[in-house]
């Protein structure tokens, strides 16, 4: 046992970053998140689980990090009528993680918003999907659900409301707009439409076959989630990857993090009254996923990423071929930068726009690319390096502004960088094995993973079962520390400059609903 930060007695958390766990009362936990607080610390994740079959009630897990790594806070309720201290005053991203919390496992928070945020009215709000004794029944009926949005009164304000489903193939999610004319007084949001049970599902799966759900949380974050989640199976197997296989993952990140980049660059653009640049950057992303498909075998490289390892090889021409590719969109990109730069109508557009200063940043808890262009520049890859990015480096993008040109200003800036890695991983990537084999895993073992996904960091807590089981599986995606910042951010902007605002954050519907 050794002496946290935090002032609390603490034993070593498996993870690849450095990582403490205490088990704390309800005045521990309080006063552990004030002090976090207090140190600059920030909110990773806050989760509920059911572990009334072990004989401890429910336990409500507070993942928190600093300077130093993360700590992991547990605090036990004992029974249903037992509450939890709320969080949200502090870190106000907790409000709707605890209520997720309830709407899954039942945990109560002392709060004064007791609305269902995950719930939708599919299922009866008395059944709680997380606990060990939960009964799937094909007999429910649909309901109806009459969700209270906050409304603001007054002469000459007026309600749109938008979504739940949307034009064209976007994910659902409901937005309320109170309005003076076109001016935003207010957003709220409605998320959760996307809920699949994925937590529910994890729990019928094997620690070793696991990775293929994980790489499912959010299609277009697969590298960074299944990353994570290797990383948390290593962590309780007390195994690690091979060399190669470190780098192949990193180089796979990073092409993940550049059609991502390159596909937002685009829509921006169209979003700003710019077609051209949807077009333009449509095509420079489909090459990079076309030269993904032929490299390793799925376009998205989703089941490429394995516990122990990596599932495929990259061979001398196709990594060729990636250099090549390299320079290519770097001249391409760099032509394009400078249209988007000098074109008046999308400047015009951009800046100011969306503006989220560092002060509502640090406050809200703004996390990765929309943190880093708020002046915040927290990346795991520099922050908590490890191979190869400790041998290459990594420079960090900030921006002061916060606004879209701000966010858009980033993505230009990280897409070079990870042009740069790529090559420099592909110039330095060490010979060897591509995987090793799992040894058995222990039962009762907690771990962590996390990644730098082109969003922000994502973090997965893996709990194994008897005979290689998942016993409870949490993901955690950027998204829900950054949806209620948008719900500032278009303050005082027009209604139609949402859908901009809204795309240079392009937060995940799947990574936060599960």
């Amino acid at each position: 046992m050794n002496v946290s930060p935090l002032g609390l007695a603490a034993s070593s958390l498996p993870c690849t970053m450095p990582a403490q766990r205490c088990r704390v009362s309800s005045g521990q936990l309080l006063s552990a998140c004030r002090l976090a607080w207090e140190r600059g610390g920030a909110l990773v994740a806050l989760w509920a689980s059911d572990e009334r079959d072990l004989g401890r009630g429910f336990a409500v897990r507070v993942l928190l990090r600093d300077g130093d790594g993360l700590t992991l806070l547990e605090h036990t309720l004992p029974d249903e009528g037992a509450r939890y201290p709320d969080l949200s005053p502090i870190f106000p991203a907790a409000n709707r993680m605890q209520r997720s919390a309830f709407d899954l496992v039942g945990a109560v928070c002392d709060a004064e918003d007791q609305r269902p945020w995950t719930w939708q009215a599919a299922w009866p709000i008395d059944r709680f999907p997380l606990r060990r004794d939960f009964e799937v029944s094909p007999a429910w009926a649909p309901g109806q659900e009459d969700y209270p949005f906050v409304r603001v009164a007054g002469d000459g304000v007026h309600e749109i409301a938008v979504g739940p489903v949307h034009a064209g193939t976007i994910e659902p999610g409901h937005f309320r707009f109170q309005v003076v004319g076109e001016k935003v007084l207010r957003l709220e949001e409605r998320l959760g439409y996307a809920h699949k049970g994925i937590e529910k599902r994890f729990e019928s799966l094997s620690l070793v076959d696991g990775y293929r759900l994980a790489g499912r949380i959010s299609g277009d974050s697969t590298v960074a989630y299944a990353c994570a989640y290797a990383q948390a199976v290593e962590s309780i197997a007390a195994c690690a990857a091979p060399p190669r296989a470190a780098w192949l993952r990193a180089l796979c990140l990073e092409r993940e993090r550049i059609a991502s980049h390159l596909g937002d660059l685009g829509y921006v653009g169209n979003d700003g009254g710019f077609a051209f640049g949807l077009s333009q950057f449509s095509r420079l992303r489909e090459d990079v996923l076309r030269l993904n498909d032929r490299a390793f075998g799925h376009r998205l490289l989703m089941d490429v990423v394995v516990p122990g390892g990596i599932a495929r090889d990259l061979c001398a021409e196709d990594a060729a071929l990636m250099r090549e590719q390299c320079a290519s969109l770097e001249r391409e990109i760099a032509v394009l930068r400078d249209i988007y730069d000098e074109h008046a109508g999308l400047q015009d557009r951009f800046r100011g726009c969306g503006q989220v200063t560092r002060e509502l940043a640090m406050k809200l808890g703004l996390t990765g690319l929309a943190a880093r262009a708020s002046g915040l520049p927290d990346d795991l890859r520099c922050d908590f390096a490890r191979t190869p990015y400790d041998a290459l480096g990594v420079r960090r993008v900030t921006h002061t502004d916060g606004d879209v040109a701000a966010r858009v200003s980033v993505r230009f800036d990280e897409t070079f960088e990870s042009l740069r890695l790529v090559r420099a991983m592909l110039a330095a990537m060490p010979d060897g094995d591509i995987a090793t084999e799992l040894p058995q895993t222990p039962a009762s073992r907690l771990a962590i993973g996390c990644a730098e996904g082109w969003r922000g960091p994502i973090f997965i807590a893996l709990e194994s079962g008897h005979d290689g089981s998942i016993r409870r599986c949490h993901p955690h995606d950027p998204s829900w520390q950054n949806w209620p910042v948008i719900e500032h951010a278009v303050i005082g902007n027009i209604v139609p400059d949402f859908p901009l605002i809204n795309k240079s954050f392009n937060l995940s519907y799947s990574g936060h609903d599960l």
